[in-house]
């Protein structure tokens, strides 16, 4: 059962919603946090990625750092910029881009769930970045970034949800890049029950994006159970904050790849290997993959269309099904030699929803050699990956329209 729990929430208030809440952490770097909250002293960005307000070279997880954004946070709620449900709610969150909306549920998730594998995973973690958000977690004494989760479709969720946002939203704002963020405060007892019992009528959630800070909720519990000998497992500690959307509402983006060089051949050598796997044309302008297994390849301001090759991939396999492990699996690995994407600084990936016209500006502006446009994961085959057990390959998903950090908070204490 998917057990979703009701909590006070800390959000901002109506008015001040589009000042405070911010771009997710991890789609940022410092530079470009700095310049997003430089006129803005409300952004979030300053209790998430509180690094901004410090020189730079300053190292983010310093202790100075985690006390600087709680600091702000602490700051946020005692000027009444943000406030504080006096009873337990339920969130409905509704993102709409490009006139495509999607509507989720913010709640408290359950840690044991996540450690006994009902709420599916599929991505490693890095201890590094476990640990930042568990520490920050840990100084901050609140949750403050949401997981990002789905479920497989259910009605009576849907007849739920949709009851609920025939109503006027008690917060509505369109942020700086159009998409429109609306928030709903569900209090009364009888629709948290009804919440209540159709998620516990579901048998398992996935999280689709925020693998680490799951893992560092799971970390925090684990110091926080053994600094209390009176530990009951219903502390607040043991859930996490999490935002959870039907799979028939999520869109995902392609994740293209970008490349350094070509090592030691030429184009007409590379081209010659790379067809032994892929059917290889050129094509004239830009290429969008609009069916499973083809790719857009941009190599001397020239397009090129890829079709993988009967053999190149098993349709069978959850993992080696997906484009981006047949890309890796068969081009990027074997003949451009990058074995390790995650960590081969010959390869950076860029994510859909800058187009592929980002792809020629950075292979024409000769930063790289070469780029590949890909055709989305489906929600399907990510599904289909957590459900046995296995790991997508690294970086095959990006989710649009992207959470806003500080619509939410789940304090661990009263400050």
């Amino acid at each position: 059962m998917a057990i979703v729990r009701p909590f006070k929430g800390l959000r901002p208030k109506p008015d001040m919603a589009k000042k405070v809440a911010s771009p997710p952490y991890d789609v940022l770097s410092t530079e470009e946090a700095r310049n997003i909250a430089q006129n803005n002293p409300y952004s979030f960005l300053r209790v998430n990625k509180a690094e901004l307000e410090f020189d730079p070279g300053t190292d983010p997880y310093s202790e100075e750092v985690y006390k600087r954004g709680k600091d702000n946070l602490m700051k946020l709620y005692r000027d009444g910029v943000m406030i504080r449900d006096e009873e337990p709610s339920f969130y409905i969150y509704r993102l709409t881009m490009n006139g495509r909306p999607q509507t989720g549920l913010v709640s408290l998730a359950s840690v044991d769930e996540y450690d006994q594998g009902t709420i599916k995973k599929h991505e490693h973690t890095r201890p590094e970045k476990v640990a930042d958000r568990a520490n920050h977690i840990a100084y901050l004494e609140a949750q403050v970034g949401p997981v990002f989760t789905t479920f497989k479709y259910r009605e009576t969720v849907d007849a739920i949800f949709k009851n609920i946002t025939a109503q006027k939203a008690e917060t509505d704002f369109v942020a700086d890049d159009g998409v429109r963020h609306e928030l709903w405060v569900v209090d009364d007892s009888a629709t948290v029950d009804a919440i209540t019992k159709a998620f516990g009528e579901i048998p398992e959630l996935y999280i689709a994006d925020g693998h680490h800070r799951s893992a560092s909720a799971s970390e925090v519990r684990r110091r926080k159970q053994e600094q209390n000998p009176n530990h009951t497992g219903k502390e607040l500690y043991n859930f996490f904050l999490h935002v959870c959307f039907a799979d028939k509402e999520l869109s995902i983006l392609p994740y293209n790849r970008v490349i350094k060089d070509l090592g030691t051949m030429t184009t007409e050598e590379f081209l010659k290997k790379i067809s032994d796997k892929f059917d290889v044309a050129q094509h004239q302008g830009d290429i969008n993959p609009e069916i499973a297994h083809t790719f857009g390849l941009y190599l001397g301001r020239q397009w090129y269309a890829l079709t993988a090759k009967p053999g190149t991939f098993d349709a069978d396999s959850p993992t080696r099904s997906i484009d981006a492990s047949i890309l890796g699996d068969n081009l990027i690995a074997p003949i451009l030699g990058i074995e390790n994407p995650k960590t081969d600084k010959r390869i950076d990936f860029v994510g859909g929803i800058r187009g592929t016209k980002e792809l020629v500006k950075l292979v024409d502006s000769g930063e790289y050699t070469l780029a590949f446009s890909l055709y989305p994961t489906s929600i399907r085959q990510l599904l289909n990956v957590a459900d046995a057990g296995e790991v997508m390959p690294p970086k095959s998903t990006w989710f649009e329209p992207k959470l806003r950090s500080g619509m939410v908070v789940n304090l661990l204490t009263d400050y």
